[in-house]
């Protein structure tokens, strides 16, 4: 029997695209192999056959233009039919977690094109790849672009456990975090603020957010970084002074915006856009 695939990768910024093309395959990711691998997560994209997903004990079969997350750092199983085209998309955990929490009730659950937003989703992920390499400076934003929809999507499929996190408490999830990434340019944005846009009070805000491990504030800082990080590795914004980016998404203090990003990515930022500049 004659066995063919073809393999190909490309970066879009802290995103790594794979494209697949394979005969009749069947992979199985043990748990000695989670021990060695980056911290990320898996979306797939089907474009033509069909792929057959088991993980955290949940079976889920994948046709065109269907996405599943995986979560590598756990086993799973994957079987591939003849012809069989798939896109994976390799996310730092951290970022897509930023966006929706923890992800371990999200993963091997169906996310078909006919539902609501996910058609659009599973479209936009389609274009990718013939234009990743067209990019440039703009491929940040664009990554970002990518996270947010896959939020959207995971947000919808609403694969949280009701036994740990209610419906309802999810909802606020999804609205805090709606609500903080469309107002940090505010300077004013803060947890009152944030929790407001939301429909909630701060006490319950951060009551929901300790489920994930941060509160209202951390959340607030933890994506005003992420965003001050990614314009300093934009070519596009290279002649846009520090103080200028930070301003612009709503710091206000230039020796506390200094102190927190050396803490978060371990150098200042004047440091680290010099030494992105250089890659």
């Amino acid at each position: 029997m004659t066995f063919a695939a073809k393999l190909c990768c490309a970066s879009l910024d802290e995103l790594t695209l794979v494209a697949l093309d394979s005969s009749p395959l069947t992979a199985v990711h043990t748990s000695r192999q989670v021990q060695v691998i980056p911290d990320e997560l898996l979306v797939c994209r089907q474009f033509a056959g069909t792929l057959l997903i088991e993980q955290n004990g949940r079976e889920v079969a994948l046709r065109t233009g269907d996405m599943t997350l995986v979560d590598p750092r756990l086993p799973y199983a994957a079987r591939f039919s003849s012809d069989a085209n798939l896109l994976v998309v390799k996310v730092p955990r951290r970022r897509l977690e930023a966006r929706v929490g923890r992800t371990g009730n999200m993963v091997a659950r169906l996310m078909r094109p006919a539902q609501d937003e996910t058609g659009f989703i599973s479209d936009f992920l389609a274009l990718l790849p013939a234009h990743v390499e067209r990019l440039g400076p703009t491929a940040a934003t664009v990554a970002d672009q990518a996270l947010d929809l896959l939020a959207v999507a995971l947000a919808k499929m609403g694969g949280v456990s009701r036994s740990r996190v209610s419906s309802a408490r999810f909802l606020v999830l999804t609205r805090l975090r709606a609500a903080i990434d469309s107002q940090l340019t505010n300077p004013a944005l803060d947890p009152a603020v944030a929790a407001a846009a939301a429909g909630v009070s701060v006490r319950y805000a951060n009551a929901v957010l300790a489920d994930e491990s941060t509160s209202v504030a951390r959340l607030i800082l933890t994506r005003r970084l992420e965003r001050c990080r990614q314009a300093l590795c934009d070519v596009a914004q290279a002649r846009r002074s520090i103080s200028d980016i930070a301003y612009s998404w709503g710091f206000s203090d230039m020796t506390h915006f200094g102190r927190r990003f050396r803490a978060t990515y371990g150098l200042l930022p004047s440091e680290y856009r010099k030494a992105h500049a250089l890659l």
